[in-house]
Formats: C-alpha cells, sequence, structure tokens
C-alpha cells in the first residue's frame, strides 16, 4: 500500500493510492466521528505518554498535559535534541517515533484504509519547502523507525503542484507549459514555489518560505487579544502551565475557525483555561488588523520570490516581450489560508489568478500520493532551497570564507536518478581537518551566509596517521602537518532526492575514508519546551 502523508504542524493528513484515484484517509476518532485528519498531539502525565486521538482525549482528563505543534519544534531541532513536557524529558528522534508508530497503528486498526494488512505502508512524506536537513532526517528517520518504508521526500508546495497539474491534466495537454505560483500557508510555516508545469513534467523554478509562520501564530495573537480584553496581566501568563497554554490555543484555533467573511464579532471562552477567567467578545476587524501583519510577511516573501524571477507582485512579467510567462495561477493550500482575511488580501494583489484549492488542507497529501504512485507517470524536479557550504580557512589561516557545496536553487534528482555528487580535492596544511557546515537562506554580495541560519555539528577529520584511533579529537592541539607526509586529501559530497547531504572524507594516498550522515548531533543541545511563543526575527 503506497501513501502520501502529509506531516503538518496541526494535522497529519494522509491519501493512499487506489488504481488512479488518490483519496483521503478518514480515522475513527474516540468520539465516534469519522475525521480525515490524524492529530500530531502528544500527552504525558506521571511516567505514561499517549498520542494522537488519545491526547485528544485526554485534553478532557485532569492531570494530563497535552502539547499541540510539536513540528515547530522542529526548526531548530537535531537528532538528540530534548523535548520537555511536564516532567518528561524526551529526545526528539524518541517522541517523533512514538507519534508516526501511533499513526501507524491507527492507519491498520482505525481508518477506512483498505487492505492495510496486506503489504507494507510505503510512504511519500511532505517537509516544508524551507526545511533544513535535519528536519528532514529527523521527519523520514521518525517513519522508518515507526516500521513505514519511506519512498522520499517531497516540498510541501511541490506536491501541492502536482494535485493541481493532475486535476487539470487533460486541458494541461492543450495549454502547454505554463507556470502557477503554489501558496501554500499552514499551521506552522509558509512557503511559496514558482512550478513550471506541463500533462507530465513539473519543474520548480525556485522557492521562497518563512519556516516560523503558520495558523499558530493567528491563534497567539487571538490569544493575547482575549487576555487583553480579561485584563490578565504579565504575570498571570507567564505563569500559565503547558496543559493550560494548550487549552487556551485550542479554544482560539476552534474559534478562529469558524470565522466566515460575514462574521462581526468572536467569543472566547477562557474559562476552558482558568475556572474563573470569563468569557470575553472581540470584534473580528480588531483581530484582522493584527494578522494583516502576518499575511503581508507572506506577501513580502512571495514578492522577493516573483521579483528573482522576473515577475512584479502580481504575476505580471517584467519583460514586455515575454507575456506568455505570466503567471497561470496563484494556487492557495494549507489551512492557515482559510482565514477569510488571507483571501482578502490575496486577491487584493492577485485579482483573477487566485485559485482556491477545493482540498486546501489535503491537497498536499494528495499530490504527495500520486508522487508515490508509479503508474501516474509524472516526473517533478524540485530544487535546492537553501544554500548549503563549509567553512575554509583562506589567506594561510588569516580569515575564513563560506564554499558553498550546494547552492540554493540547485536542482535536485529526481526519485530514481543517482544523488549529486560534488568534491574537493588538496593537500592539507593541518593534522586535523575541522569542518564546520552550514545551511542559509540567503548569501551577501560578497558570498557570506545571511538570512535562516542553520548550524550544524562540527567533524574533525584525522588527516595525520597517528591520530587515527584517537576515539575523540575535540580536545587534540591543531598543529601544522609534517611536510614529509604524503597526504591527498578528498571531500565528497552526496546529495539524494530528499536533500540529504553525506560526505566522505578522504586520505586517497593511504586509502582511508570516514562517511558522516551530516545533522545536528550533539548531546548537549538545550532543551525544546513545546506551547510557549517563540519570537521570530524579522526578515528584513
Amino acid at each position: 500500500m503506497r501513501l502520501g502523508i502529509d506531516f503538518g504542524t496541526t494535522r497529519i493528513i494522509a491519501a493512499y493510492v487506489d488504481r488512479g484515484n488518490y483519496p483521503v484517509v478518514s480515522f475513527s476518532a474516540p468520539d465516534g466521528v469519522d475525521r480525515e485528519w490524524f492529530p500530531p498531539l502528544v500527552a504525558v502525565k506521571d511516567q505514561k505518554r499517549v498520542y494522537g486521538w488519545e491526547a485528544w482525549g485526554a485534553q478532557e482528563e485532569p492531570g494530563w498535559t497535552v502539547v499541540r505543534s510539536l513540528k515547530r519544534a522542529l526548526e531548530g531541532a537535531g537528532p538528540e535534541t530534548l523535548v520537555q513536557i511536564a516532567d518528561q524529558t524526551v529526545p526528539m528522534l524518541q517522541l517523533l517515533g512514538e507519534l508516526c508508530s501511533a499513526l501507524r497503528t491507527n492507519l491498520l486498526e482505525h481508518s477506512n484504509l483498505p487492505n492495510a494488512e496486506a503489504g507494507p505502508l510505503e510512504v511519500m512524506l511532505g517537509v516544508p519547502a524551507n526545511a533544513n536537513s535535519n528536519q528532514r532526517f529527523l521527519t523520514a528517520e521518525a517513519f522508518r523507525q515507526a516500521g513505514f518504508s519511506v519512498l522520499g521526500l517531497l516540498n510541501e508546495p511541490s506536491a501541492a503542484s502536482i494535485e493541481f497539474g493532475h486535476r487539470d491534466r487533460t486541458s494541461r495537454v492543450k495549454k502547454g507549459r505554463s507556470q502557477i505560483l503554489v501558496y501554500d500557508l499552514g499551521g506552522g510555516t509558509f512557503d511559496a514555489s514558482l512550478v513550471a508545469m506541463d500533462a507530465n513534467e513539473q519543474g520548480v523554478i525556485a522557492s521562497e518560505g518563512i519556516g516560523s509562520l503558520g495558523g499558530d501564530d493567528f491563534d497567539e495573537v487571538l490569544a493575547e487579544l482575549a487576555l487583553d480584553a480579561a485584563g490578565i496581566g504579565v504575570d498571570e501568563r507567564d505563569g500559565l502551565s503547558q496543559a493550560e497554554m494548550f487549552h487556551l490555543h485550542e479554544e482560539c484555533r476552534a474559534q478562529k475557525e469558524s470565522l466566515h467573511p460575514n462574521t462581526r464579532n468572536i467569543s472566547i471562552d477562557l474559562g476552558v483555561v482558568r475556572e474563573i477567567w470569563p468569557q470575553v467578545s472581540l470584534p473580528v476587524a480588531r483581530f484582522y488588523e493584527r494578522c494583516q501583519l502576518l499575511v503581508q510577511e507572506t506577501l513580502n516573501a512571495t514578492e522577493d520570490l516573483l521579483a528573482a524571477q522576473g515577475y512584479g507582485l502580481a504575476g505580471a512579467s517584467a519583460n514586455a516581450q515575454a507575456g506568455d510567462q505570466n503567471l497561470e495561477a496563484l494556487y492557495v493550500t494549507g489551512g492557515g489560508s482559510e482565514l477569510p482575511i488571507v483571501a482578502r488580501m490575496l486577491r487584493e494583489v492577485f485579482g483573477r489568478r487566485v485559485r482556491r484549492s477545493a482540498y486546501t488542507r489535503s491537497a498536499t497529501a494528495i499530490g504527495l500520493a500520486i508522487q508515490a504512485d508509479a503508474q501516474a507517470g509524472y516526473v517533478l524536479r524540485d530544487r535546492f532551497t537553501r544554500h548549503f557550504g563549509v567553512w575554509r580557512e583562506a589567506d594561510e589561516g588569516r580569515t575564513v570564507i563560506f564554499d558553498p557545496l550546494f547552492s540554493k536553487g540547485t536542482q535536485l534528482p529526481s526519485s530514481g536518478e543517482p544523488p549529486l555528487v560534488q568534491s574537493r580535492q588538496y593537500t592539507p596544511a593541518h593534522n586535523i581537518g575541522h569542518f564546520r557546515y552550514l545551511e542559509c537562506s540567503h548569501l551577501t554580495q560578497d558570498g557570506r551566509p545571511a538570512g535562516d541560519f542553520t548550524v550544524w555539528d562540527d567533524i574533525r577529520f584525522a588527516f595525520d596517521p597517528a591520530l587515527r584511533e584517537t576515539p575523540d579529537l575535540s580536545g587534540v592541539p591543531v598543529t601544522h602537518l609534517d611536510p614529509g607526509l604524503q597526504i591527498q586529501a578528498e571531500e565528497s559530497y552526496s546529495c539524494d532526492a530528499g536533500g540529504t547531504v553525506k560526505v566522505t572524507i578522504a586520505d586517497l594516498k593511504q586509502d582511508y575514508s570516514r562517511s558522516y550522515r551530516l545533522g545536528r548531533w550533539a548531546a548537549g543541545e538545550k532543551r525544546v519546551i513545546p506551547g510557549r511563543k517563540k519570537k521570530k526575527a524579522s526578515r528584513k
């Protein structure tokens, strides 16, 4: 059985391959209602942890701490990151693996997935376009540990573009090649991808994103307004437990999702947080006024993407001779985009080009299922969404420069194609090679990293043969190599279709090498406490 799974911030949605159709999976919830999503929740009490629908039910029981939006903690996490929930501290990878195991159990035992026991569950997974390699590794590894067979990873807006192209496939033969912009505002992230497409092949031209902006931020805005209206001060807010924060954000999410374009007031029952707190009513216009700044950030990112490709913000080509390159559509997906003000602001800029998906929340999962279907006949060519490289010494050690091994916009191999390969050969000057890797969203004009950073663990490699049995090189002084040693160094990097980077560092003269899976593996990372608002840096 092949599936596409959109591991979202607030909902996990799955679609499966069924003889050219791609139905969304329905799960049996504890209240007897079938829902087309699985909650990515974890609840803890004493030494017990439960996930998904069990965690959903635990929110009504005393003594449980329930945490939502675990995916948001992945942005700065590595395999050894520790997550603190109430009195429990759990490695991030273990927590994700247990959540994925609960998902697998529900798919097999409590869903409408046909013949689920007939074979392995093969999955194509969605990740934010702006996700760093640590996020990609953690997502894939958690599903593998839970017993899924991972076919690959695909950027979420790219998957949504596949769903768009599949629905329009017949007419696309006549249209020929065109371009769409996928605007994907989910629960925790925003991504935009410019995609060129025809009947059978799609290529991502460029992507841009904000890894810390989504529907959760609208919930936080509404929570702040409600607490302001109730006169609840800073000290009481800071004293909220994880369980109370969960109830506050869930109440705000539920009321936010009930809004429609004609709603004038919105009521928030703060009694679900603390019994003595009141119910408050707010003008929707005040809520939208605060949300407008967040939506504008997504438009700014979209403008950056279009401008880099020669378009104006409204999707018109800057080249008057290239009118046929104008956007066919702005395709809107993601649960966060359902807020009425989002549609209003998009229409003000893009007018009739705005096309909202009929499957706003499930378009990504459907596109992933289509990509997983070997018979669908689609070829998708995605690209690096961040610069990946290493710091190197220059000018005889007096300065350092950034060597971008894989630049943003580099085309990734399609599924089944050989990985991208980059290599560097040189004669090392020191006994130990100290490799410091970095991902970033932008580069300055002089080639230095800028924008959003992800710093990776350092790697130390022994060029001096006398040090190659030393288990820990971190305390060994770095000195110049003996000139008599004949060392020829090579770094060989490979990147697969999912954007995972591996490196092999070798001494070619002595046939000695070591391979590394690149990521953040340091055991001493600070703890992540989900449920607390994370301050976001300004984009500009």
